[in-house]
């Protein structure tokens, strides 16, 4: 089943990018030349091995300060020093992965279109376990106390042990006959952990025993066609203190109470690449490659870039005083928070960025869908 839903899928992906008979297909936007007044350093960049560009598998980059984790489809899982790119441990799991790697609890965990789960000693590389669930895994998991935590793309949120991979508890959603490729990589949030589905839906569940405490309808399906209904929440939410935000692809860019669910304010955006915050804002990347920045506590668009319209924009991430974002061309986007004006660019490899930039304090790192795993040092004036 899972690969006609697969098929299905990437159908769909390309319906969303020719979309009518009748229009043309609207270009990327070109690159406008700009002066860079944001200082970004390349540190280093290693290959770690690329995707599949024909399931459009997207293997993205964890870290933990001091250690940058990293999967290829082929089934290398690296973890490579922060400061310096140098390899500490490099472990070839033997599987097609597709999804991961997920970090916590002392461990690094990947996963496979087949529902193979595989965990790895975060030091040495060393397998802990292995399970596998009836599911495809096309997004990281959760690894958080005592459970590892994942969204198969049949619906399901299932929790297994950290110590040995055994099942815990399960919860399941309605699948639409049609939807996006991706699923959101489950968030914990205290003593909860909260998903979205491909139902539109944001759903909060207890850790321990994956008891529903509520669900939110963010994406609301309408059209006639299955197309025009799609209304997945295909991103990871952002949790910050009592306030849930998510993002539905046809749908809304919402606030959401963490203890009720109840919807505090919601704006029309769509996106099925996800979200950002800080402290005062949020920054979606959307549909159609908009970047745009809402105040947090009401919904208020304050400004947007449209300057990378179609260019197949990666989830924002923010770094220090700018925006980063990816695009289908391997370039990196330093957007200003105040403003949204462009303040840097940098080219980062050659494939397509879709997985979320990695920011840990005043480095971002980012992977490409050849396997191009970069570093870079950002802050202070350009050329200073």
């Amino acid at each position: 089943m899972s690969w006609r839903r697969a098929l299905a899928a990437v159908a769909v992906l390309a319906a969303l990018a020719g979309c009518n008979k009748d229009k043309d297909v609207a270009p990327p936007a070109e690159l406008v030349e700009i002066k860079p007044t944001l200082a970004v350093q390349k540190l280093w960049s290693e290959g770690v091995g690329g995707g599949s560009e024909k399931l459009l598998l997207t293997l993205g980059v964890a870290g933990d300060g001091s250690t940058v984790y990293a999967a290829a489809q082929g089934g290398d899982v690296v973890a490579l020093d922060a400061a310096t790119g140098r390899e500490r441990w490099k472990t070839d799991t033997k599987l097609d992965l597709s999804a991961g790697p997920g970090i916590g609890e002392g461990l690094v965990v990947v996963g496979t279109s087949d529902g193979d789960v595989v965990a790895l000693d975060e030091a040495t590389g060393k397998q802990r376990w292995k399970s596998n669930i009836p599911g495809e895994l096309l997004s990281p998991a959760l690894v958080y106390r005592d459970k590892v935590v994942l969204r198969s793309v049949e619906g399901r949120l299932r929790a297994l042990s950290a110590a040995d991979g055994k099942e815990q508890w399960l919860v399941e959603d309605l699948v639409p006959r049609l939807s996006l490729r991706g699923t959101a990589t489950p968030v914990g949030a205290g003593d909860v952990v909260v998903s979205g589905f491909d139902s539109g839906k944001v759903m909060s569940v207890t850790l321990a025993s994956g008891e529903i405490l509520w669900q939110t309808q963010v994406a609301t399906p309408h059209g006639r066609s299955e197309l025009e209904r799609l209304s997945d929440v295909d991103s990871a939410v952002k949790v910050s203190g009592n306030d849930v935000y998510a993002v539905g692809y046809q749908g809304r860019v919402a606030m959401i109470a963490l203890d009720t669910g109840q919807i505090w304010w919601a704006r029309d955006v769509s996106s099925y690449r996800g979200l950002a915050i800080d402290d005062d804002q949020l920054y979606v990347a959307s549909s159609d490659g908009d970047v745009v920045a809402l105040r947090r506590r009401d919904g208020t668009v304050l400004w947007t870039q449209s300057g990378l319209k179609h260019r197949g924009l990666s989830p924002p991430a923010v770094v220090g005083n700018a925006v980063v974002v990816g695009d289908f061309e391997g370039y990196l986007h330093f957007l200003d928070r105040s403003t949204g004006k462009f303040v840097a660019r940098e080219k980062a490899g050659g494939k397509r960025i879709a997985a979320p930039p990695l920011v840990m304090g005043d480095r971002v790192y980012v992977i490409d869908e050849g396997g191009r795993l970069a570093a870079y040092r950002v802050g202070g004036a350009a050329g200073a």
